[in-house]
């Protein structure tokens, strides 16, 4: 038993050596994207922001070049549909007719991911109508922006019900088959503001705090379940409509991201399975400062590059 465990102990660093290689050969070389097109794509969130722009991107690498007769013949089979839960019918709507101007299969259904009978009721209709999804995007969220003193209790328990709890319902609800059928993807749309909290969005930060720790426990829990794999993207401040008023102190050194770019990144993070994706690349720096600086340069760094005031202008979604 001594020597089985120093054996480990030894193979141990050559296999950590062999992984950093291994990444880095990928990254150098160009890898092969996984093949979209026979997948039944869900995006909680679907009708505006990020989730539209991910709905066009999955439409956009999805489309199959083959002629209309032999797109008949293949439409119940190999071409990707996408599915758009949401709470406004309206926005749904315009969508889902964008998608299939686009040449996609395209549904939605009216649904609030914070309430648990309703996401278990839909994915029932979803399953009857359109069949298995093979890639749940978890996209669908709120913020209340205002400082916990300032909160109301209800709109509290609105951010952690959609943007925490909305998750585990949803992917309990489409995990298991995935699981059976040894083929899913399991995507969040997560915040940098997991890693790294401002002041006046509390009910925010905290929830994709809480939601980046549901998605790192999932990640390591689907290591044993061949074809199910799982990916969390930790962008930073996003211009749409939901964080509308957030003021950045050095947009020119710290511009906020497209939200067509989020989504092109996402899409493309799925198909490389990538687990782990921060937007842009310099966040990676911003979260090895926060584990080796002491708390007093932390917050000289808040103060200097606004993040302390950066909602005191926030308005959000009208």
């Amino acid at each position: 038993m001594v020597w089985k465990w120093l054996g480990a102990l030894l193979l141990f660093p050559v296999q950590m050596v062999y992984l950093v290689v291994k990444a880095a050969v990928c990254i150098l070389l160009p890898a092969r994207l996984r093949d979209l097109s026979g997948d039944n794509v869900l995006i909680t969130g679907g009708g505006r922001g990020i989730g539209r722009h991910l709905a066009r991107e999955f439409a956009k690498r999805g489309a199959r070049k083959d002629s209309k007769q032999e797109q008949f013949y293949l439409s119940k089979c190999f071409l990707l549909q996408i599915i758009l839960w949401g709470r406004t019918e309206k926005c749904l709507k315009e969508t889902t007719e964008e998608i299939r101007m686009m040449g996609t299969e395209c549904h939605y259904f009216i649904c609030d991911v914070g309430n648990r009978e309703e996401v278990y009721q839909q994915a029932k209709a979803v399953r009857e109508k359109v069949g298995d999804i093979t890639i749940l995007v978890n996209n669908a969220a709120v913020v209340h922006g205002k400082s916990l003193m300032d909160s109301d209790d209800d709109a509290l328990l609105k951010s952690q019900h959609i943007n925490t709890l909305g998750q585990f319902w949803s992917t309990k609800a489409f995990l298991p088959r995935m699981l059976e059928l040894q083929n899913g993807h399991i995507v969040c749309l997560n915040s940098v503001l997991a890693l790294s909290a401002i002041p006046g969005a509390i009910d925010y930060c905290t929830s994709k705090a809480s939601s980046f720790a549901f998605m790192e426990s999932l990640t390591l829990g689907l290591l044993d379940c061949p074809g199910v794999n799982a990916t969390t993207v930790l962008p930073f401040h996003t211009s749409t409509e939901m964080f509308q008023g957030m003021r950045i102190r050095f947009p020119n050194l710290f511009p906020p991201l497209k939200p067509e770019t989020v989504a092109r990144r996402t899409v493309e993070a799925v198909q490389l399975n990538q687990a782990f994706l921060l937007l842009p690349w310099t966040m990676h720096v911003l979260v090895i400062l926060k584990s080796i600086l002491p708390r007093s340069a932390l917050e000289e760094i808040h103060k200097f590059s606004g993040s302390y005031t950066c909602m005191n202008t926030f308005k959000g979604r009208t």
